[in-house]
């Protein structure tokens, strides 16, 4: 008997059009796309969309693991411009800590790293030495790989925070003023102040990497351009900052934390006004710091929480907290973005997702096609209400709850005294209303 088999290739059905499985071609689509023969295809995806969101909310799980090492309480972290998986992390007790993400391991440990309270680490440009900054005045040199210390500076008081250049071998200090140090000589090169009180953070521009920014205690932003060797502008806000952070992709714009509870963001091109004033903490924000990708930054916050702001949005896209996690002081994304570390006065050390709904193992081309469909519906269909209403519930502490609708009432009450005070005064001698991005903000000094 004859038998006469049926051989077909695989690329007439999963290919593309033209058969080549190149896939520079049109994709072989296996059903009619004409809109008028799918007449319910918007209430399908509406529904799909809604599917979606619960989803992402019953697999948001955002803690990955913890990193113990730590005795005291963890304030400052540096990630390695090199290697994404190395980060550095600073104690209260003067010990300086290295870590792996990739094996969640410690590298190097140095106990005494400082004889008091270690206040920054910023690894160098190379990623192969981190320099560390405490209040013993003194500023110390170390090996990324063993732990190694290789070259030492006094200065004439405590330090409060160190970074380094972003190409060449030189750092800059915070204290009493900012100066610049070149690894290679032991007095600063530099010295920039404006006004008496002390500095508390500095931090390079990543692009123009010859400026610099600083907040201090007088409630004052500098600006430094270390080719002019002087300081060039400075914002005087009505409450003091405590962290700033440039955003790497966009070299005007940069982020200050405030201990108002909320975040600015500015142009340095023009201060008299903030681009965008972030909202949704509830106590003094401590720490920002911006993703690699310059499109999202997160804050670290005194009421125990985490959030993470998409740029130019005044509230955050989520919130991550825990029962044990205390105060924190340093928040950092890791160098591919996909994680964020906190160090909080518990003295641990956590490792979150980004994306609190990401899965962690590596995803087939399906999976990976499958998933992308899924955003895409709840970012389309994000303005229908009971998409929305899913996507964005989180659930927090009741003391934020509670702490929120007191403000809320405080700022509506705020609010009617100032209607009153306009329906009962000449209009000539009111005053002009400010808008909540100019509300903050003193004066403007050059």
């Amino acid at each position: 008997m004859k038998i006469k088999p049926l051989s077909r290739s695989a690329l007439e059905w999963s290919g593309t059009v033209d058969g080549s499985g190149s896939g520079s071609g049109p994709r072989r689509t296996t059903r009619n796309r004409d809109p008028t023969l799918h007449p319910f295809e918007r209430a399908r995806e509406e529904q799909r969309a809604l599917n979606a969101a619960k989803l992402g909310r019953v697999f948001a799980k955002p803690f990955v693991y913890s990193l113990e090492g730590h005795e005291d309480g963890v304030y400052c972290f540096s990630r390695s411009r090199k290697e994404i998986s190395k980060v550095c992390s600073g104690s209260a007790d003067g010990s300086l800590r290295i870590w792996n993400l990739a094996s969640r391991k410690e590298v190097a440990a140095c106990e005494n790293a400082h004889a008091s309270f270690l206040r920054g680490v910023s690894v160098t440009a190379d990623g192969e030495r981190v320099i560390s900054a405490g209040d013993d005045r003194a500023v110390r040199i170390w090996d990324t790989t063993n732990g190694e210390r290789l070259s030492e500076f006094l200065g004439n008081s405590a330090f409060s925070s160190v970074d380094c250049h972003w190409s060449d071998s030189v750092f800059a200090t915070s204290g009493a003023t900012v100066e610049i140090w070149d690894e290679n000589r032991s007095d600063p090169i530099q010295r920039l102040e404006w006004g008496a009180d002390s500095v508390t953070k500095v931090r390079f521009n990543p692009v123009e990497k010859d400026i610099l920014a600083s907040c201090g205690t007088d409630r004052g932003i500098g600006l430094y351009d270390l080719r002019l060797q002087t300081p060039v502008r400075k914002l005087v806000m009505a409450m003091r900052s405590n962290s700033v952070a440039w955003n790497p992709m966009e070299s005007f714009n940069f982020t200050v934390a405030n201990e108002d509870r909320y975040l600015y963001t500015y142009d340095m091109r023009k201060l008299s006004t903030a681009t965008c004033v972030h909202m949704d903490h509830i106590s003094a924000v401590m720490d920002v710091d911006y993703s690699p990708t310059g499109r999202e930054f997160v804050s670290g916050s005194y009421d125990r929480t985490i959030r993470i702001y998409g740029v130019g949005k005044g509230h955050a896209r989520d919130v991550y907290h825990t029962r044990r996690m205390q105060r924190i002081f340093t928040v950092c994304f890791s160098g591919d973005s996909d994680f964020i570390l906190s160090g909080s006065d518990d003295a641990d050390i956590r490792v979150w997702k980004a994306k609190s709904n990401a899965p962690m193992k590596p995803l087939l081309p399906k999976e990976r096609e499958a998933l992308n469909y899924s955003n895409k519906l709840v970012q389309r269909y994000s303005s229908v209400p009971r998409v929305r209403r899913v996507a964005r519930h989180r659930h927090v502490p009741k003391y934020i709850v509670n702490a929120h609708k007191t403000f809320d009432i405080m700022k509506k009450s705020q609010q009617r005294k100032d209607d009153n005070v306009r329906r009962n005064t000449n209009p000539e001698k009111a005053k002009p209303r400010k808008s909540e991005r100019k509300l903050h903000i003193v004066r403007e000094l050059e």
